[in-house]
């Protein structure tokens, strides 16, 4: 199981920077999960990983060696695309020892590999068909197999569930990361699903611009957002600007109306200003107790377990909430409603340089 490195790692496409001297460390077995917008450099980063693509400049490096300038049979590294790039024309048993069959590998190996492979992406019985008589999902497991089978140390996954349908995503997430974890496999996952990432990540590492954001556990990220950005891309997330008035023991951030507004506590100076942002899961709607805020609610989206909810302040800013579905009703479009949070729940940070429309732009 290898360590990945990358060292100040740049790749630019004109005047598109793709990998901006990105700094990356994946540890041995690990299952990590790069996350971002389309355009932000996942599949740049992953061709570069596996030695399709060549990096203007930095070092990759595995288990501490400096392999980049290696060659791609060298790396041991198996890239699984969104595409799966079945061969059609071979069946499941022939697309799986395809490797196998490059490398002059004998007829016992390949037996004892192609039974194991099966096996473990439950497909036995169906070694004889091919892809068009697949499921999308056994089309997935038939190309893990085939990577799996070329004896890789390190699973490259480029949103490899994105072609699928949304219950069958939700399945093989589970399945994909026990495979790796099964068989020891250091594993890095790019998607653009937040829910992909939070579910299936050891560390969810959140890249921009080919730049890496923040990366930590799930919670971490989710809970203690490292800007803005990632504060709205993992999780979408209200926003309030304002002047700091003290720090500690909790931040306190008077917005332009003359509101004030509680956060955690931050290390901003007296003065300063900041962006206050809460998760939408955790505003906080009532009728009957004063909050921070007051908005008149413009519509209500029915989702299933909650309610999202949709409101506008006097001031014009639009700002949303989730409420359990049980206060259906309880809660509809032109009601005057109080919005409050807890304290621990509010993030404070630095105004970005280029101003928070900007911060928050997905492009």
């Amino acid at each position: 199981m290898p360590t990945v490195k990358l060292v100040k790692l740049s790749k630019s496409y004109g005047d598109i920077k793709a990998a901006d001297n990105l700094d990356l460390e994946v540890k041995d077995g690990e299952y990590l999960c790069v996350l971002g917008p389309t355009g932000a450099g996942k599949t740049t980063l992953l061709r570069m990983i596996s030695g399709l693509l060549a990096p203007d400049k930095g070092k990759i490096f595995f288990n501490g060696k400096d392999y980049t300038g290696k060659e791609i049979e060298e790396r041991k590294a198996a890239l699984l695309s969104q595409t799966y790039a079945l061969f059609p024309q071979l069946t499941v048993e022939e697309n799986i020892l395809f490797g196998l069959d490059i490398r002059g590998a004998d007829e016992r190996t390949k037996e004892q590999v192609l039974i194991s492979m099966l096996d473990l992406v439950r497909l036995s019985g169906r070694s004889d068909a091919f892809p068009r008589e697949l499921s999308g999902g056994m089309q997935q497991r038939t190309a893990l197999a085939r990577a799996l089978a070329s004896g890789a140390d390190l699973l490259l996954l480029d949103e490899p569930l994105r072609a699928l349908d949304a219950r069958l995503r939700i399945s093989l997430r589970t399945e994909l990361r026990s495979l790796a974890k099964t068989l020891n496999m250091t594993a890095i996952h790019v998607t653009h699903d937040q829910d992909e990432a939070l579910v299936m990540a050891d560390r969810v590492a959140v890249i921009r611009d080919g730049r890496i954001l923040q990366i930590g556990t799930p919670k971490e990220v989710w809970d203690e957002p490292a800007t803005p950005f990632v504060a709205n891309f993992v999780g979408q997330s209200n926003f309030f600007t304002g002047e700091v008035l003290q720090s500690s023991p909790l931040t306190l951030l008077r917005t332009p109306e003359g509101t004030v507004l509680k956060g955690r506590p931050s290390d901003l100076p007296q003065g300063t200003s900041a962006v206050l942002g809460v998760k939408i899961g955790n505003t906080e709607l009532t009728k009957e107790r004063k909050g921070y805020l007051k908005a008149r609610v413009e519509r209500i989206i029915f989702e299933g377990r909650n309610l999202h909810v949709d409101m506008v302040m006097d001031s014009g800013q639009r700002i949303s909430s989730k409420v359990p579905s049980w206060r259906k009703g309880k809660i509809v479009a032109g009601d005057m409603v109080e919005i409050y949070w807890e304290e621990s729940k509010g993030t404070v940070f630095p105004m970005p340089p280029s101003g928070l429309e900007n911060e928050l732009k997905v492009e």
